[in-house]
């Protein structure tokens, strides 16, 4: 990890937060309905148990215009092909009954989440159901686990439900955790075949909460596969925490950066200003917004959307950089670019 602090002191924070407030009038706010989300792709929304429930989101997300939305989770964690494309039914029925134009969805899945290692078996598996893009590890990463720690009953099947961990010490969190790194520090063997299907299979790579050392070695991989599109998620969480040297590095290997309201939310407090300045210093075509919300402590996904694409356009990003940041890009990760050229024709008629 490098010592990347994006968060600012309060009385710093305020002097650059509070004229970008004053400045940013979008227009007059109508709930429930948002119309600055509108042709947004959310490439990173969690609907899994206990969080928001994904038909009604995609029927909001539908009657704000937006263009679709990848579910990183979904209700059940397997078999997630299917439980989307029970909602897209779903959705196109309610469309049916109403002049609204469905939001497209899409399935992601997470790889070793069962605890079990991550699979070649896995990851084909995933793909032949219907899944367009695959995460590696993200809340069982050792990683995850030497940084904020886990619920006790993912290792401990006798465990208080409700028990937390503090941070774990590394060699416990390596022994619990998954890691991608074989003991000479190269990426594991099946990690490769994993990373070998996904380009054979033109589905999208996230990285989960890779160490940097992992990172790096998945963009080696990455470059010389030819996979068609990889993703950092939230690189200023502290399970990632890239520098902007860091970022522009990974840009210019093809990478994208997917920055969320996660970030900005009070539970990780990342300052929009930093944000919006490695954007503008790194380049618009290299990075995403989404939400990364479902938890019932953020906002829905389509509110979280609204946040993050507000705060970036309150500190300077244009609405041609918008659309770049929140269609256009997000539509690479879904491999379907007519999406962008659809969403372009309806700004023309606006």
């Amino acid at each position: 990890m490098t010592d990347n602090d994006v968060s600012t002191p309060t009385m710093e924070r305020c002097v650059t937060s509070y004229p970008v407030r004053r400045r940013y009038r979008p227009g007059v706010v109508h709930p429930p309905e948002i119309s600055t989300v509108r042709d947004a792709i959310d490439i990173h929304c969690h609907a899994h148990e206990g969080q928001q429930d994904a038909l009604a989101l995609a029927k909001y997300a539908s009657e704000c215009g937006m263009a679709g939305i990848l579910f990183k989770t979904i209700t059940g964690m397997s078999n997630e092909g299917a439980t989307v494309r029970q909602i897209e039914d779903d959705l196109a029925t309610w469309a049916g009954e109403t002049d609204f134009r469905p939001v497209r969805c899409w399935a992601g899945h997470l790889l070793g989440a069962s605890g079990e290692a991550p699979t070649v078996e896995e990851a084909v598996q995933s793909i032949d159901g219907g899944v367009i893009a695959l995460w590696l590890p993200v809340f069982n990463h050792a990683n995850t686990y030497a940084t904020v720690g886990g619920r006790n009953i993912w290792w401990d099947k006798d465990a208080d439900p409700d028990a937390h961990s503090e941070p774990l010490p590394w060699d416990q969190a390596l022994d619990l955790g998954h890691y991608l790194l074989d003991s000479a520090g190269a990426l594991k063997s099946d990690i490769k075949d994993i990373l070998k299907v996904i380009a054979e299979r033109d589905v999208a790579l996230f990285f989960g909460h890779a160490t940097h050392k992992e990172i790096f070695l998945i963009a080696e991989e990455v470059v010389r596969l030819g996979i068609r599109c990889a993703v950092i998620d939230h690189p200023y969480s502290p399970f990632v925490n890239l520098s902007v040297a860091q970022m522009k590095e990974l840009a210019a290997a093809g990478i994208l950066l997917n920055f969320t309201f996660d970030e900005l939310s009070p539970l990780l407090g990342v300052d929009p200003a930093k944000m919006y300045a490695a954007i503008r210093e790194v380049g618009v075509e290299h990075f995403t917004l989404s939400s990364d919300a479902g938890e019932p402590l953020f906002p829905n996904s389509v509110e979280a959307m609204r946040l993050v694409r507000g705060y970036m356009e309150a500190f300077g990003l244009t609405q041609d950089e918008l659309y770049q940041t929140c269609t256009v890009n997000p539509a690479r990760v879904i491999g379907e670019p007519a999406l962008a050229n659809l969403a372009e024709a309806r700004a023309a008629m606006r």
